[in-house]
């Protein structure tokens, strides 16, 4: 597993997510998406590695994601006015696109 390559593609995977609806703040968005894969990258490496040999299990690893719900902040959007339900929804979004990706890339 190349860490590097996998952080590049959720990259790419979060930023379509965040286009879907927020289409109008795209550069904003991807600087706190690079923030939060950033924060995440030593826990993603791991996390992702015990998925990977078998010592997680799939909604261990979910649930591993979810505990950094909060490192990832969403500056741009909140700024905009979106509200904080709006925002609490598409951060349930994204750590579903990590973990759906993460499987797919892993498999």
């Amino acid at each position: 597993m190349d860490i590097e390559a996998l952080l590049k593609l959720l990259k790419e995977e979060l930023l379509k997510v965040l286009g879907e609806s927020y289409g109008d703040f795209k550069t904003e968005t991807k600087k706190d998406v690079e923030a939060f894969l950033t924060l995440s990258k030593v826990k993603l490496e791991r996390w992702t590695g015990l998925l990977q040999s078998g010592d997680l299990t799939p909604e261990d690893y979910e649930w591993l994601l979810k505990s950094q719900k909060d490192l990832l902040v969403l500056n741009a959007l909140y700024q905009a006015g979106v509200s904080k339900l709006k925002l609490g929804h598409l951060k349930n979004k994204i750590i579903k696109t990590i973990m759906n990706t993460v499987i797919a890339s892993i498999v």
